[in-house]
């Protein structure tokens, strides 16, 4: 079975855009675990649009209590600013079960392209160590480009995070291309017993088609799921994706 983690910085979209706390971000994590989630994800971005570093501990006080896993997201490199205390003091801090290393602009909308780790392995290499003596799992953000994945396994990552935006846009333009290139990416990557991950733009529609590729240990949907539960209800589309993923 391949896990699913749910990416609940939407959630935290909604309720920082009025005061208060509504809608939770940790009611509707909980509320995604009761139904059978294996996890939650959060990306906590320096400007503050998602989850918050305030949601962090009870986030991962809720992923302990159910016994699943709790995965942050961000860029390594981002700093500590007035309100953000900087990617590595939140990973010191809260101490998650995996991190995921993506290389985002500190202002960028959403994560769009992977690593090059020809430029970056010394520096993901020491950081991966680095998690590791925690008992932190490492994944990083890479395209579906064979080189990459094996300078991936040749740097000891824990776990490579597949970007699909391409993928999904290419199931709905029938793009047999690349979609051939995602397929033959993972099975590169199963050969050479590389742990993948996947995210971004995954949905109940093209879900299937992806996992159909090979073994993924785990994908991470937040914006469609979101989505899908404003029509079928959180408990339906939990259901449904589980369903697909088993």
């Amino acid at each position: 079975m391949t896990n699913l983690s749910v990416n609940i910085n939407k959630i935290a979209l909604l309720r920082n855009s009025r005061t208060g706390n509504n809608p939770s971000p940790l009611e509707f994590a909980e509320k995604c675990l009761e139904n059978g989630a294996n996890g939650i994800t959060v990306h906590p971005r320096p400007d503050l649009r998602h989850i918050k570093p305030s949601d962090l501990a009870d986030i991962k006080k809720i992923t302990q209590e159910y016994d699943v896993e709790f995965n942050i997201e961000g860029n390594p490199l981002e700093q500590e600013n007035n309100h953000y205390p900087g990617f590595s003091k939140l990973i010191e801090n809260n101490k998650p079960d995996q991190v995921t290393l993506v290389p985002d602009d500190s202002n960028q909308l959403t994560s769009d392209h992977g690593w090059d780790l020809k430029a970056t392995s010394t520096e993901l290499k020491e950081l991966s160590d680095s998690y590791k003596n925690q008992n932190i799992r490492t994944s990083i953000f890479l395209d579906p480009i064979k080189e990459q994945l094996q300078l991936a396994k040749e740097i000891n990552i824990d776990r490579v995070e597949l970007y699909t935006g391409p993928f999904a846009k290419a199931f709905e333009n029938q793009d047999a291309k690349t979609l051939e290139i995602y397929e033959e990416a993972i099975l590169f990557a199963n050969e050479i017993d590389l742990k993948l991950n996947a995210g971004h733009d995954l949905n109940l529609s093209n879900l299937a088609t992806l996992i159909s590729y090979g073994i993924i240990e785990e994908v991470s949907i937040g914006h469609a799921l979101i989505v899908e539960c404003l029509d079928l209800g959180l408990e339906e589309t939990i259901k449904k994706y589980l369903k697909i993923l088993k």
